[in-house]
């Protein structure tokens, strides 16, 4: 591996640069990624390891008589070697018109997030365990909690060298409970930049397992559904989608005529915001500094992301989204974070004490539609709504429809926006779903 040394990181990338142009190459470009992590877990109320993961990569993508040639090494690898190996690629390639480099100059941002040793990671875990089974001694409870530093430097031919390093923690909680042939599994977690809240979480589960004591029918046919923000990223990952400046070029997104027009409720707002949450960063995997972006604003489509070469396509220029899905990919369209408005009613109990006959949706089975919008779920951790109250949890029980129409068909956002995932969310109540279930499902 790479030598975890400030000097050999900054080397090793120079020297792949001068590298590449006493080869001949026209433009290179060399991306580094390291990280350090200490994941640690419990099983069946117990520690089960602690473990030190490292890993070390580097992508060289050059262009050299006009043909690319991306090379990646995840291990030890002299430079004369991958250099060699980014140029028999290229010969394998059709010329380009275009060399997608960014400009610029050296730049360190300052690191993002806190590290947090394994003894408060530890120390953490088992007060959150402890906590639950001093309330439901006969549940069993899995946790992982990990704390993770990655360092990212990208620099090219252009005059480019940039760098940050980001440091996320994250917690996350399962208890499964067995009464009887009736299986309940609830999960629940949160990633951070400094600190953990696992009491938030333990507190939440103790609520889960509270409204899950009794089972009761499913509402039956089109009543309001309730998405909690853990659950409602099965409605953004389509919007994600539909916003992506690729889809939008291939002709692919149902949004492509959407432009400056209104596509779904004007209660929704979509944006992302480099310098919010444990998601925030600095720049791209194209060394284009990350930008605040309303892409929908009450509704209206406003921006689709892109990257440098979709920006091109589109005749809009990038937006600072062009992200790598792994080392050995060229940066496509990507969102870094998803910050979604947020509603009046402050707590999710404010919303349910709105609804007089509603499903909740916590966890669910499955994925969602994908780009067309349709999909069928199956609802694996769900509540009943009656007259303002939960009334028990529901079995075997799906919800089928369409985003974009359910959309379109918003009642309430919730207050209690938090994140899901690298998407910043409240609950969401909608209509336009159906409900199907097993009529004696309790």
């Amino acid at each position: 591996m790479l030598d975890p040394s400030e000097a050999s990181w900054d080397d090793y990338g120079e020297q792949l640069l001068d590298l590449a142009a006493r080869n001949g190459a026209e433009a290179a470009e060399v991306f580094l990624s390291k990280s350090h992590s200490i994941p640690i877990l419990f099983e069946a109320n117990r520690l089960k390891s602690v473990l030190t993961h490292h890993s070390e990569g580097v992508a060289l993508r050059l262009w050299k008589k006009g043909k690319p040639g991306l090379a990646v090494s995840h291990g030890s690898i002299a430079p004369e070697q991958l250099v060699e190996k980014a140029i028999a690629l290229s010969e394998l390639q059709e010329r380009s018109k275009y060399v997608e480099l960014t400009s610029g100059c050296k730049q360190v941002y300052p690191d993002l997030g806190t590290w947090v040793e394994s003894k408060q990671l530890l120390d953490w875990g088992e007060d959150a365990i402890a906590r639950l089974r001093k309330t439901h001694g006969d549940i069993l409870c899995s946790a992982e909690l990990d704390t993770e530093a990655e360092s990212t430097r990208l620099l090219n031919s252009q005059g480019l060298d940039c760098s940050y390093t980001d440091t996320t923690l994250s917690g996350y909680l399962t208890v499964e409970w067995v009464r009887s042939d009736d299986f309940c599994s609830i999960s629940d977690g949160q990633v951070q930049r400094d600190t953990l809240n696992l009491g938030a979480i333990v507190s939440r589960i103790q609520d889960h397992i509270k409204a899950c004591e009794r089972n009761v029918a499913a509402p039956q046919g089109r009543v309001p559904i309730l998405f909690t923000a853990k659950a409602a990223d099965l409605v953004w990952e389509t919007l994600s989608a539909a916003l992506n400046g690729k889809q939008v070029f291939e002709g692919s997104s149902p949004w492509v005529e959407k432009l400056g027009e209104q596509a779904i409720s004007s209660q929704l707002t979509l944006s992302q915001d480099p310098q919010m949450g444990p998601y925030s960063c600095p720049f791209d995997d194209e060394g284009e500094p990350t930008q605040p972006l309303i892409f929908v604003e009450n509704g209206v489509v406003k921006h689709f992301l892109c990257d440098r070469t979709t920006g091109r396509q589109l005749g809009t220029g990038t937006t600072g989204n062009g992200f790598r899905p792994s080392l050995g990919s060229y940066p496509t369209p990507s969102l870094y974070n998803l910050i979604v408005s947020s509603g009046e009613k402050q707590t999710l109990q404010d919303l349910i004490a709105s609804l007089p006959d509603a499903l909740i949706v916590d966890q669910i089975l499955g994925t969602g539609g994908g780009i067309s919008g349709d999909f069928s779920i199956n609802v694996d951790l769900g509540y009943r709504v009656r007259n303002g109250e939960i009334v028990g949890r529901v079995k075997d029980t799906m919800v089928a429809g369409n985003i974009y129409h359910c959309l379109r068909n918003v009642i309430e956002l919730g207050g209690d926006r938090e994140w899901n995932g690298s998407c910043y969310t409240p609950s969401i109540i909608v209509e336009g779903l159906s409900i199907t279930s097993k009529l004696d499902n309790p």
